[in-house]
């Protein structure tokens, strides 16, 4: 299997990630590069660092190049690796703002070169679910409600299930505050376990066409596990909720079913800690590609976004997620901040990476 040679610029948490999971994966990675200013992580490293991307560019002629930089930072970075010619895998999102994004557009847009790493729909038990409404199992998708993640991520789950054009959007946001111990953050166990005042934010998204999403999101919700993750979908013939389902089948008659997750290295399974697949219904809807990796979800997501890059910039397989997409991910969610600021229902428009 030939090798896929990939650039990292940035040095931050999620740049990590990616640097982690090629090094797992020699066969299908060689890292030629990784643009990083902070010289005392740079002797850490063990690849070939350098200061700049014109540094790396000067000297290195990757496949692709992973940008996992500041918001601010992000449109600079991929123009300039546009104009060079060298296909990007974008962190999320690719610019900071609405103006900025269609700044970005303007000036990278159709040169269609840059993919950007929306991770959540590769996230074995969403790839799963989603795997089973696009057979139509609860029949016409018309409502996502979302309480896990915040912002473009949240959007990103919701539009994959419905399907969701680039249409103009009505999203109408309130915030509420109440007491929250909060356990866990990035960085492990937090030692104040007093309770502190934590927002929750909840948003309703009109898609159009009678899609609708619910934005649930409070405070460090990602790392605190005083709050369930929840996911609900909705459809004509019945609704998905977490990993449960109900649905009208034929004759007449209502069904409940499960979505399963297989581990591998519980009990006296020796095959070592790993996931296997996620089945509904006793047919299995996502197969872990990576066994024998050992790897978390999040893991198994990035490294999914990853091989479907290579696969995009050497012509054997889709666009992974199209700036376009991306954009209008963080549109709407930038209209969630937009409608809880000014305490009205706010309205996006069609932008131009809709005609893309």
């Amino acid at each position: 299997m030939n090798q896929t040679k990939i650039a990292i610029i940035g040095a931050g948490w999620r740049a990590d990630f990616y640097l982690r999971l090629a090094l797992l994966m020699p066969d299908r990675f060689e890292v030629v590069g990784w643009v990083v200013r902070d010289q005392a992580k740079a002797k850490a490293l063990p690849v070939k660092t350098y200061s700049s991307a014109s540094e790396l560019l000067a000297q290195e002629k990757p496949d692709y190049v992973i940008s996992a930089v500041t918001w601010l930072s992000s449109p600079d970075v991929l123009t300039q690796l546009v104009e060079a010619g060298i296909p990007v895998l974008s962190e999320t999102p690719p610019a900071s703002d609405a103006d900025a994004l269609r700044k970005l557009w303007s000036a990278v847009g159709a040169k269609n070169l840059v993919q950007v790493a929306e991770q959540y729909m590769r996230l074995p038990m969403h790839a799963a679910r989603l795997a089973v409404t696009r057979q139509g199992v609860i029949g016409q998708v018309s409502s996502v409600q979302v309480s896990s993640t915040h912002g473009y991520h949240a959007v990103a789950i919701m539009r994959s299930f419905l399907e969701a054009g680039f249409g103009e959007t009505k999203v109408s946001a309130s915030s509420f505050k109440a007491p929250l111990v909060d356990p866990l953050t990035r960085g492990g166990w937090n030692q104040d376990l007093e309770p502190k005042i934590a927002s929750t934010v909840l948003a309703t998204i009109d898609f159009g066409e009678g899609k609708s999403g619910l934005y649930d999101f409070t405070d460090n919700q990602w790392h605190n596990q005083l709050r369930h993750r929840r996911l609900v979908v909705r459809g004509s013939l019945g609704e998905i909720v977490d990993n449960d389902c109900i649905r009208l089948i034929e004759p007449t008659a209502i069904t409940k079913s499960q979505f399963a997750r297989y581990q591998l290295g519980h009990d006296l399974n020796l095959d070592g800690h790993d996931t296997e697949n996620i089945s509904f219904d006793g047919k299995v809807f996502h197969q872990n590609p990576f066994v024998g990796l050992r790897l978390m979800d999040e893991e198994i997501a990035i490294a999914s976004l990853m091989l479907e890059m290579s696969d995009w910039v050497k012509g054997s397989g889709p666009a992974p997620y199209p700036l376009a997409q991306a954009s209008q991910d963080h549109l709407i969610s930038l209209a969630i901040d937009d409608s809880l600021a000014k305490g009205i229902a706010v309205t996006t428009n069609t932008e131009a990476w809709a005609k893309n």
